[in-house]
């Protein structure tokens, strides 16, 4: 841990960045796993399924933004090199040779998913450590990650 007058204990700090890398991971391949769905989807609603993957990969790439700048801010490194990523992220691997429309958006919503359950088991990891702003973080990758969800979801028909 790096020197810092941050007025959290060095264990708190130290469990934290650990928190935020084993997240950091997950949310770079987050948004390498979008930018697989943005590239390769192909349907009838191409475009608008096209820029709306670009849209929640951006998000996502925020998301990673905020964990590592949270991470360094403790005293920490933020561990976000791509090859940290690929051996750390507890993702599912993204199924690379889909094409159709309705299978990315299944593929990219379960992805969403599984990320913003992580983002909130972490809300209450942070708050039993007593970090009560890598918490709010959390809460706010939840919130973000949910509303991202409704965008991909709200392209299924309902039947």
């Amino acid at each position: 841990m790096h020197p810092t007058h941050n007025t959290l204990s060095e264990n708190i700090r130290t469990q934290a960045v650990e928190l935020l890398n084993k997240h950091l991971a997950a949310a770079i391949d987050l948004h390498g796993q979008v930018k697989q769905a943005h590239w390769n989807v192909r349907g009838p609603g191409f475009i608008a399924v096209h820029e709306l993957f670009d849209k929640v990969a951006a998000e996502a790439e925020s998301y990673s933004d905020l964990i590592a700048e949270r991470a360094a801010g403790l005293g920490g490194v933020a561990e976000g090199t791509v090859q940290v990523a690929a051996e750390r992220s507890f993702l599912i691997p993204y199924p690379l040779r889909i094409a159709d429309e309705n299978e990315h958006i299944f593929a990219v919503a379960a992805t969403l998913a599984a990320f913003g359950q992580s983002a909130r088991d972490a809300i209450g990891r942070s708050e039993t450590l007593g970090d009560a702003d890598t918490a709010d973080l959390f809460t706010e990758i939840s919130r973000g990650v949910d509303h991202q969800l409704w965008l991909v979801e709200s392209h299924v028909a309902p039947k």
